[in-house]
């Protein structure tokens, strides 16, 4: 296994919900964490009391490049490297076959898949040089089967796997290590509304943070390409 301390990772949506939580996990564990959001000031008060020589706090935006660019210089700059990209920001809406403006199809593609593809291209040469690099990317079970008519956040979560598997071919030499983690329902605020499970059966933010704690930590002879994790009893998974 890997050990945490000392290893540099930086994690996209980290203010709420998935993120959050495993911010705060890898910083108790002893990880450093850059944690990339929207809003800056929301992120350093979810995170406040963490300690300040292993955390960064910065801006990150999936449609503007710029914020890539800055958030990354940032880490290395205040770090001098980075071991590892959780690319957890993402959304989704109910754009489906038959309804829905072409603007909310192009939403989804830009937060669920330029924004991920884009960062981890500018992060990819710092993690090759570190020999154990990780990409976690947090997909979901709507991207190895289709539940429901939101075609566009499904077929987003689909294309984040297969670019998990494409990460994992180009890295691989280079001791990069990506993994695709596919939970279905998460007890967080963007699940709030759903009926199907109650938030009390579904996967707890923080049990999920520990599965991404292991994708982090197992070394580069022992990776899981995909990693399901699921609340209710499914007959595929």
């Amino acid at each position: 296994m890997l050990e945490p301390d000392g290893r540099v990772i930086m994690i996209s949506g980290a203010s709420r919900g998935i993120g959050l939580a495993v911010a705060k996990h890898l910083l108790d564990k002893g990880y450093c964490v850059s944690a990339g959001a929207r809003n800056v000031d929301a992120l350093r008060e979810a995170l406040a009391g963490a300690p300040e020589d292993r955390l960064l706090c910065r801006a990150y935006e999936a449609a503007d490049r710029a914020s890539h660019e800055a958030w990354l210089e940032a880490t290395i700059a205040r770090f001098g490297k980075l071991d590892g990209l959780i690319n957890n920001a993402g959304t989704s809406n109910t754009f489906s076959i038959e309804a829905g403006d072409e603007e909310d199809l192009d939403a989804l593609w830009t937060i669920n898949i330029k924004g991920p593809l884009f960062l981890t291209r500018i992060c990819l040469p710092y993690l090759k040089a570190a020999g154990t690099g990780r990409v976690i990317n947090i997909a979901s079970l709507s991207g190895k089967r289709v539940r429901n008519e939101n075609v566009a956040y499904n077929m987003t979560k689909h294309a984040l796997i297969a670019f998990t598997h494409n990460t994992r071919r180009i890295g691989w030499d280079h001791g990069v290590r990506a993994t695709a983690i596919c939970p279905s329902f998460v007890a967080t605020d963007l699940t709030a509304g759903v009926t199907k499970v109650t938030q009390e059966d579904m996967i707890q933010p923080n049990d999920f943070a520990e599965v991404a704690a292991l994708a982090l930590s197992l070394p580069n002879t022992a990776c899981m390409a995909e990693m399901i994790v699921n609340c209710r009893l499914e007959d595929t998974f």
